[in-house]
């Protein structure tokens, strides 16, 4: 029973998997145990999560998605799955969990952004995939990237400087927010390199600074978010 379940990492965050013979009540008990042993190893980040092993549907996805929230401090912002014929469920789910995070009504862009491509919206929006170096998305409202920034993100560019972007992997050319301008040094790229997992960050504007931090609850509520 040990290895029933098996918490691995990964690019978006966490890779579980489940045993395919178990019956699924005991299953959810052994994912409850486990996620409360790992507690403090997984912290409070804001991740996404990959189910694999077995083949779970919608209502088993929420039981389980219902269990590691009580048991742990994580904050499951998307479920990362190859199946398209659940693609509308998930980007439902997504919109769910990150409606505290969006003040307008986010616009959804599926696929990864390579160099030269831009997004430009009225609305906030939500990237489902990697901005690669050389690619921009422009935003009035705020940015939500479910992979990695490596490009340029300019939020709040009608000088809205409470906006602000959000990246499972936070490793952007430059940020504008508002009237505010960051760029990534060297140092930064060097060491988020050497790091063996990528980190959920979020960028915001304070006492005319941009801040680039860990997206954790306690950073949420001194943003009033």
């Amino acid at each position: 029973m040990k290895n029933s379940i098996v918490i691995k990492g990964n690019k978006y965050g966490i890779i579980v998997v489940l045993d395919k013979n178990l019956p699924f009540n005991k299953l959810k008990e052994e994912i409850a145990k486990k996620f409360k042993e790992s507690s403090k190893f997984l912290g409070d980040s804001s991740m996404g999560i990959t189910f694999e092993g077995r083949e779970l549907n919608n209502d088993e996805i929420r039981e389980i998605l219902d269990i590691i929230s009580a048991n742990s401090q994580l904050n499951i912002i998307c479920v990362v799955d190859h199946d398209k014929s659940r693609e509308e469920h998930f980007k439902k789910s997504i919109e769910e969990h990150l409606n505290e995070l969006s003040k307008n009504d986010g616009q959804f862009y599926r696929g990864t952004l390579r160099s030269g491509q831009v997004i430009e919206s009225e609305a906030s929006v939500i990237i489902l995939g990697d901005v690669n170096p050389g690619a921009k998305v422009v935003s009035s409202g705020n940015v939500i990237i479910l992979g990695s920034l490596k490009g340029t993100v300019y939020a709040g560019v009608s000088g809205e400087s409470s906006s602000f972007v959000v990246a499972l992997e936070m490793e952007p050319m430059q940020i504008r927010i508002g009237d505010f301008i960051a760029r990534a040094s060297d140092d930064n790229n060097k060491k988020s390199k050497k790091s063996k997992k990528p980190e959920t960050k979020i960028a915001f504007v304070e006492d005319g600074n941009i801040y680039i931090e860990p997206l954790n609850k306690e950073v949420l509520n001194d943003l009033h978010l």
